[in-house]
């Protein structure tokens, strides 16, 4: 059996999800993001079981693409930074993976290589992604760019479709006037070219409808994890994918005054009952994680007890005096959301998530 640290991925949360996000779009046209390992849970995985659901998936770079192609996945793939170099443009086009330009660079390295390599008859050409830096001030060309580099774009043999990008800064955040700001750039930009849009993110996809035209952009959101406050109708509905569990591996009472862990940051307040799990930060738990954390032990949530060490961490089992070694833990999951356990680390899901390391073991499961 070995170490019973294990990530449980449950593949019909995340097809619920999925289709939660989808259906938010007119077109039900939702671009599954399933960059860095498919935020931890498995790249590969996750795109087989959301093949028959998602028109196109999503992912960081070249190489993630790669990964999802030599695994026999067909949907179209977008390279969300685009292209890195122009090495990199003979595969990239040959594989037909749909493309974010971003910068006058790529621009200028994508008509350099094709008037040396022009398009003939049968050849695939490019889905372009325009990258317009409506406020985030990240990646993408000036809203006073772009009129002229879209039709520059459309203009081009190379080219089959162009479709306007954005990314929002503060979606999260419901009351904030700027996603609205960003939002009308995009869309006097469309009006103007008469362009497909993409712009919402899972923030906008579950909390400004007035984003979710053209393709939405799901990430975080497909993984069970709400970008927005408790509370939220779309985001309640959320369902978690990911479940890390483990055991407790050793049992022992200590006395007041006793302390526990690297730098004796737990002192026992009184006769105290402590649990060791094994779980540490040398397979992605945070060890900035603070007294109190909450982690449930049968189901009953208890507090971390000091500071955690690279392959355990240690936990005030006071709520369960019965507990013995063997006894399931629930780090994060359905029972114990993973955004709570981020608040107390000082820390977002995104970073739990996809911090998880290789050595943790991930069962894939659909029931």
């Amino acid at each position: 059996m070995g170490r019973p640290l294990v990530a449980e991925i449950n593949l019909k949360a995340l097809r619920h999800n999925y289709q939660l996000a989808q259906q938010q779009s007119a077109s039900d046209r939702a671009i599954a993001v399933i960059k860095a390992d498919g935020y931890g849970h498995g790249a590969v995985q996750v795109a087989q079981a959301l093949t028959d659901l998602a028109p196109a998936f999503a992912v960081a770079s070249l190489e993630e693409a790669e990964q999802l192609t030599a695994a026999g996945i067909t949907r179209p793939i977008l390279l969300l930074e685009g292209f890195f170099s122009a090495e990199e443009l003979p595969l990239l086009i040959r594989r037909g993976y749909h493309l974010v330009v971003h910068s006058q660079w790529q621009l200028d390295v994508l008509n350099h290589y094709f008037a040396g390599n022009p398009v003939s008859g049968g050849q695939p050409r490019l889905q372009v992604w325009l990258k317009v830096d409506s406020g985030m001030h990240r990646l993408g060309f000036d809203p006073e760019q772009v009129s002229d580099v879209y039709q520059h774009l459309i203009q081009q043999s190379w080219v089959e479709e162009v479709i306007l990008t954005s990314h929002f800064a503060c979606a999260d955040d419901l009351h904030n006037p700027f996603t609205q700001q960003q939002l009308n750039i995009m869309q006097s930009l469309k009006k103007q070219l008469k362009a497909t849009l993409s712009l919402a993110n899972s923030p906008a996809t579950l909390g400004w409808p007035s984003a979710c035209e053209g393709w939405l952009r799901p990430g975080i959101l497909l993984y069970g994890a709400s970008p927005l406050a408790s509370g939220h109708p779309l985001g309640d509905q959320l369902q978690a994918v990911m479940t890390l569990k483990s055991q407790l591996i050793s049992v022992r009472t200590i006395e007041a005054g006793e302390q526990v862990g690297y730098g004796g940051r737990f002192v026992a307040q009184q006769t105290t009952i402590i649990g060791v799990v094994a779980c540490g930060y040398g397979d992605g738990y945070p060890r900035q994680a603070i007294e109190g954390t909450p982690i449930l032990v049968n189901g009953i949530k208890c507090n971390l007890a000091g500071r955690v060490s690279m392959d355990m961490l240690t936990v005030d089992l006071t709520p369960v005096p019965d507990a013995q070694p063997g006894d399931p833990v629930e780090l994060w999951g359905p029972n114990l959301s993973v955004n709570e356990v981020a608040g107390y680390c000082d820390t977002i899901s995104y970073t739990l998530l996809t911090g998880l390391l290789p050595r943790v073991k991930r069962h894939y499961f659909s029931f």
